[in-house]
């Protein structure tokens, strides 16, 4: 893999770290995208750029693309793993914090990919891989808005994958499951304070307990597992379209698939108690 290019979001921690140090180990030229490159500079020894980005600012992630692509040519991987999730209530969520989830989670991702493929194209080569969620393939409780981006990024994948085969270039899915990261406290965090003296208060504390509890558990995934997947997913010969693996993703999906859409509700609404 020696001299092949890399652009990686989100990588200043958890599974956008770990996929960076990995693709560097395997010999990638690593450009690491993220708000706060200061905590990739150890990663410097390993010849890997930090590169600063906003995917919430088009011009942000334009001058990024362009000043990469100047000195490097191409692009022949990307890997989308920047988002965060947005828990709260429908009712509750401001429309300026679902754009912003949406700027993240989609379309910052969606204007990257775009800058990145007529190189791709050119070579007849590359490769995108989009971290997405099991959260892309089912619905928890009071995760609308944060769900509904990952079911667009589900279906923004599989368009793209078709549009790109003659090309040479192959689309990837990633579909972790719960993985040992802020993702969570980061959920809870901001479904307790959307519902706070709300109608939605005590439901709204209840769930957000239970995502606490959850993302202390010892059974999480590391986010190394999830890395391991994606560098994998970068280098076979014929990458599968999509990779569901991690805490909870493949039981869970087919759980989903199977139970009567009240039972699933119900399922979801009462979990922490179960």
């Amino acid at each position: 893999m020696t001299n092949r290019v890399a652009l990686v979001t989100g990588a200043t921690s958890g599974i956008g770290y770990e996929t960076t140090r990995l693709l560097a180990d395997r010999g990638y030229q690593v450009y690491a995208v993220g708000r706060r490159v200061e905590r990739l500079k150890q990663l410097g020894n390993k010849g890997v750029t930090a590169v600063q980005m906003d995917l919430t600012d088009s011009a942000s992630i334009e001058k990024a693309v362009a000043r990469i692509l100047q000195k490097e040519q191409r692009v022949d991987l990307l890997v989308n793993n920047a988002g965060y999730g947005s828990y709260g209530p429908v009712e509750q969520v401001s429309i300026e914090e679902v754009r912003r989830q949406f700027e993240v989670n989609l379309f910052g991702l969606a204007r990257l990919t775009q800058l990145v493929l007529p190189a791709m194209r050119r070579a007849r080569r590359g490769r995108v891989v989009n971290t997405s969620s099991m959260a892309g393939r089912m619905v928890t409780y009071m995760g609308a808005w944060y769900h509904a981006t990952k079911y667009a990024l589900e279906a923004f994948s599989d368009a793209l994958r078709m549009e790109m085969r003659p090309f040479g270039i192959d689309v990837i899915l990633i579909e972790p499951g719960a993985i040992a990261t802020n993702w969570g406290a980061i959920a809870a965090d901001h479904l307790q304070s959307v519902t706070r003296k709300s109608a939605y208060q005590k439901s709204g504390f209840r769930a957000a307990n239970g995502l606490r509890k959850l993302y202390c558990s010892r059974h999480l995934t590391q986010p190394s597992v999830i890395a391991r997947a994606i560098v994998h997913a970068s280098i076979v010969r014929h990458p599968r379209p999509r990779y569901l693996l991690g805490f909870g993703a493949k039981p869970l999906i087919a759980l989903h698939s199977l139970l009567p859409t009240r039972a699933w509700d119900y399922l979801m609404v009462h979990a922490k108690d179960l």
